[in-house]
C-alpha cells in the first residue's frame, strides 16, 4: 500500500465544502469517486484542513493510500480526467511515506480573502470576491488587525456551531493591504476556529468602513462574546491558499 500526497486547487461555489456530506456534492466525495473509476479501488481521501460550502482553495493537500502501482504523473492526470467538469484540480501527485498525514502533518495553514472594493460589482470575479464600497480603508484594518495576532481566546470569532475543544488559537499573521480596488487579508495559524477567518474579516470590515474606531477588534477580541463583533464574512471570498509541513515532508 503507497501512501499519496496531493496538491489540489478548487472553486468551492458548486460543492457543499471539502468534507463529504448527505446533503451535496463535496470535494472529498468527488476525489474518491475519480480515484475509483481510475483505480478501482474504494478510498477515502484525507484532507488537510476543511473548507465550508463556497470556500475555495489555491493549496490543498490531501493524503490516499493506493494498493495499484501507477506513475505520479498518470495518476494526477487521469484524477483531472475523472475530475472533469467539476472546478477542481489535481496540481501534483506524490508518493509519500506512511507518517504522512495531511492534516496532523501540518505546521500551519495560510488564509487569504479578497474583497473587492469598488462602486461597479464584479463581473470577472463574481463569486471569487466580497464586494463593498470603494472607500474601504486597508491601512485602518491592518492598524486594528494587530491586536488580534498572537495567542488568545478568540470566542468572540468563533462560530456557534464549531467543534473545537478550545478557542484559544495562536494567530501567528494577519496581514491586511491594498492592491487597486482589492483588498487582500491574510490569516496564518496552525489552526483555526469555524468560521474563525470570516468572522474577523466581518469584523474588520467595520473599522475599514468607518463605522467602528481601530480599538474596536481588540475590545471584541476582550469581551469573549460572537454578538459584539461584526457579521461573518461572504464564503466567497475565503481561499485556503497554502498548508505547510515540516521541510522533510515537502
Amino acid at each position: 500500500m503507497q501512501r499519496w500526497r496531493l496538491a489540489i486547487e478548487y472553486d468551492g461555489g458548486p460543492f457543499v465544502g471539502w468534507q463529504r456530506q448527505a446533503n451535496g456534492l463535496s470535494v472529498q466525495a468527488l476525489l474518491e469517486e475519480a480515484i475509483g473509476r481510475l483505480t478501482g479501488e474504494r478510498t477515502t481521501v484525507v484532507g488537510g484542513a476543511r473548507t465550508d460550502a463556497g470556500v475555495h482553495a489555491l493549496g490543498q493537500v490531501a493524503h490516499v493510500d493506493l494498493a495499484r502501482d501507477i506513475a505520479p504523473e498518470r495518476l494526477a492526470a487521469g484524477l483531472n480526467a475523472h475530475l472533469r467538469p467539476h472546478p477542481v484540480s489535481v496540481l501534483d501527485a506524490r508518493r509519500v511515506g506512511a507518517n504522512f498525514h495531511a492534516r496532523f502533518s501540518a505546521l500551519r495553514k495560510s488564509y487569504l480573502y479578497r474583497i473587492l472594493a469598488r462602486r461597479a460589482p464584479p463581473a470577472l470575479e463574481r463569486g471569487r470576491v466580497w464586494h463593498v464600497p470603494p472607500d474601504l480603508d486597508a491601512e485602518r484594518m491592518h492598524d486594528a488587525a494587530q491586536a488580534l495576532v498572537g495567542r488568545h481566546d478568540f470566542t468572540s470569532f468563533r462560530a456557534a456551531e464549531c467543534q473545537a475543544r478550545s478557542p484559544v488559537k495562536t494567530l501567528e499573521l494577519l496581514h491586511v493591504q491594498r492592491k487597486g480596488a482589492i483588498v487582500e487579508i491574510r490569516a496564518v495559524a496552525r489552526s483555526f476556529l469555524h468560521h474563525q477567518v470570516r468572522n474577523i474579516v466581518g469584523t474588520l470590515v467595520r473599522v475599514g468602513l468607518g463605522r467602528e474606531d481601530v480599538g474596536w477588534p481588540a475590545r471584541v477580541l476582550a469581551a469573549r462574546d460572537r454578538r459584539l463583533a461584526g457579521p461573518t464574512a461572504p464564503a466567497c471570498g475565503l481561499y485556503l491558499e497554502r498548508i505547510d509541513y515540516p521541510p522533510e515532508e515537502e
